[in-house]
């Protein structure tokens, strides 16, 4: 009895304690952290330029081990490779045909890169299959107009109809017109601003959003149609969103007279979201304390109230705090490639994503796991972690743009920093259950669907604004379908299904009229490929060696 009661007290004191500790806390941290630099890694020299251009993407199709066109870098700590060790024995060799597709791929790129975008489509079209759900032909963009005076005689009595019904607050007749005149005339741009002003009057907001969404796609230079969207997902508090929206038609059109409007309207919303994250995770102050409070009078041990106190620290700091700290783990927990083309490559690719994305606080860092499986995770505040697999079982540098552009998304929309911010109390409350730490870990990390198909759609936004081919992603979906065999892909295991998920990408890029005919980037990937292979391949035979030695011990010692 006195003892329940001491460790009542206790708990008491405790409270108080906390309460006091954290009023102060919070009240002592920044409202913002400083913009973050992105590390430099020099990019490696191109191959040797005396192999013929075939010979050398054949060897590359095949991970051909030829040193001129695979160099051992002088940091690397593989090594080197075992005289005896063969190739991948389940790799199937290229076809003729196929070498003949990626070389045609290849002068694509060599032509797009060049300027000669004519030329280069023409010959992305030869090689690349139409869509197998949904239309391949793309219609023609039309120029823009503003005027309706600019408007066919047709379409100047939708736009009479609309208005009539609007003054007389028929939602039938302002509706119907302006559909038909979004559908017919989407070069029009003030009928998709009315149309999803008249829709969102109607308490029809997310219908609205998906109007301004199709539209900005289809004319993302257009300032007042940007503006018009970004006004409504504030409305519907989707203050990151907006605050995305808005960078980026500042970042892709920094000669607009209105480039500067934009990022303040960035900024606005930016602080708006961060106001609302935190307001959500001093809420948890109190419930944290009082868990590690009633954990301490459970169990004796002090770890609990302190853990839940140093989590809601760490969460109010920011994104990037939490997101390094973990990475600090991840990097002492798991290997690492250290292979200089393969992380230069994986790199280049990242930061020409993230220059884009629209969150320039971030320290965008990309590192490379040597496990075999296609698969990748991303940390808040810009850490991605990659699979080699995902290089070796991609096919083209678009591909694994697609799968990046995607963790990129997560990252960039705060998906994971949402999650932690909601999953704290789940934490400190399973921490004094068996295996707790390990539940409130799967709380925490499994985006939702919404979250997913969020990511799918920046990610291909990102990829389309950077010059790749718009399918990059889709094809990354075609290429996981291809290879799963009896298992679910570790990449798709949480995600919407594979079928669905390229049925909605390709319905979205050929609604917004996406190019799908630019940059596939085959002849670095296929280089860059066959040397992660070969490291696959050596990190194989050094776990078999070990195995081995491991077992000859046993083996002996038994004797």
């Amino acid at each position: 009895m006195k003892r329940s009661r001491k460790s009542l007290l206790l708990a008491f004191n405790w409270i108080l304690l906390s309460v006091s500790t954290s009023i102060l806390i919070i009240l002592t941290q920044p409202t913002a952290p400083a913009p973050a630099q992105a590390p430099k890694i020099e990019t490696t020299t191109p191959p040797n330029p005396e192999i013929p251009a075939e010979e050398k993407l054949r060897d590359a199709l095949r991970g051909s081990s030829n040193t001129e066109t695979l160099p051992q870098p002088e940091t690397s700590d593989s090594p080197p490779p075992n005289s005896e060790a063969s190739e991948v024995p389940d790799e199937p060799q290229p076809t003729p045909e196929e070498i003949a597709r990626q070389q045609k791929l290849i002068e694509a790129d060599k032509l797009y890169l060049a300027g000669k975008f004519a030329e280069a489509q023409k010959l992305y079209r030869e090689v690349k299959a139409p869509f197998t759900n949904s239309s391949n032909a793309q219609p023609e963009r039309k120029p823009a107009i503003i005027d309706p005076a600019q408007l066919s005689p047709a379409g100047k009595v939708y736009w009479r109809e609309a208005a009539a019904g609007i003054a007389n607050k028929l939602e039938t007749r302002a509706l119907v017109p302006l559909q038909l005149l979004v559908e017919q005339y989407p070069e029009f741009i003030p009928g998709h601003i009315r149309y999803a002003e008249t829709l969102t009057q109607y308490d029809r907001k997310k219908e609205a959003l998906d109007i301004l969404e199709r539209a900005t796609s289809l004319y993302p230079e257009q300032a007042e149609l940007v503006k018009a969207r970004v006004t409504a997902l504030d409305k519907a508090e989707k203050w990151m969103e907006a605050s995305l929206a808005a960078r980026q038609f500042a970042i892709l059109n920094p000669q607009s007279p209105q480039a500067s409007e934009f990022t303040e309207l960035a900024e606005a919303n930016l602080k708006r979201y961060k106001s609302h994250i935190r307001s959500e995770i001093r809420g948890n102050v109190i419930s944290n304390i009082i868990t590690g409070a009633l954990g301490y009078a459970v169990t004796g041990s002090l770890l609990g109230p302190f853990s839940a106190l140093d989590s809601t620290i760490l969460l109010l700091q920011g994104e990037e705090s939490v997101g390094e700290s973990v990475a600090k783990q991840a990097k002492k927990q798991l290997p690492l490639v250290v292979d200089e083309a393969t992380l230069a490559y994986v790199h280049d690719i990242g930061q020409k994503l993230a220059n884009i994305a629209g969150r320039k606080e971030f320290k965008y860092e990309f590192f490379v796991i040597p496990e075999e499986d296609l698969n990748a995770f991303a940390l808040p505040g810009g850490k991605i972690f990659i699979n080699a697999g995902a290089i070796a079982k991609t096919n083209s540098e678009a591909e694994l743009a697609g799968l990046i552009g995607h963790e990129l998304a997560h990252v960039v929309l705060s998906h994971g920093f949402q999650l932690v911010t909601q999953g704290n109390l789940i934490s400190n409350v399973t921490q004094y259950l068996p295996f707790g730490g390990t539940i409130g870990r799967l709380f925490t990390l499994t985006y939702n669907r919404d979250m997913e198909r969020q990511a799918d759609i920046l990610g291909t936004r990102l990829i389309v604004a950077s010059g790749y081919a718009a399918d990059g992603l889709r094809n990354l979906m075609v290429t996981l379908d291809k290879q799963k065999k009896f298992s679910i892909p570790t990449w798709i295991s949480s995600h919407p299904g594979g079928n669905e998920r390229v049925n909605y990408i390709e319905n979205m890029i050929t609604r917004n009229s996406y190019n799908r005919y630019a940059f596939e980037g085959v002849e670095r990937h296929a280089e860059i490929k066959a040397r992660v292979k070969k490291l696959l391949q050596e990190k194989k035979e050094q776990e078999e060696k070990k195995q081995r030695t491991e077992e000859s011990k046993d083996k002996n010692l038994r004797q």
